[in-house]
């Protein structure tokens, strides 16, 4: 298995960077886990890609993209107060996705 991986943060303190980081791979190892183990993984390749920036609110907008097997997903949420609960949508998301596979 291949994973290409990018994290991009706008207009965010140090601190809430950290916090993005650290969400998403606690998302990726925690939560994906399960549901990332029904591929056969020996020649696959996977992307994805996070963006999260403060926009001129002082809220918080992300986008996440996927492409895993060859099927792309794309998920994208704007003004949300609470980073952690943005972060963690846009996994649930991805999560209810793979379950109906």
């Amino acid at each position: 298995m291949t994973l290409e991986e990018k994290i991009q943060t706008v207009w965010l303190t140090d601190v809430q960077k950290e916090i993005v980081e650290q969400l998403f791979y606690e998302n990726l190892e925690k939560k994906m886990s399960s549901y990332l183990n029904r591929f056969d993984w020996e020649d696959q390749e996977w992307k994805i890609w996070l963006t999260v920036e403060k926009n001129k609110k002082s809220l918080f907008n992300a986008k996440m993209q996927i492409n895993l097997d060859g099927k792309e997903y794309r998920y994208e949420r704007e003004d949300y107060v609470n980073i952690n609960d943005l972060i963690n949508h846009l996994f649930d998301h991805f999560k209810e996705a793979l379950s109906k596979k």
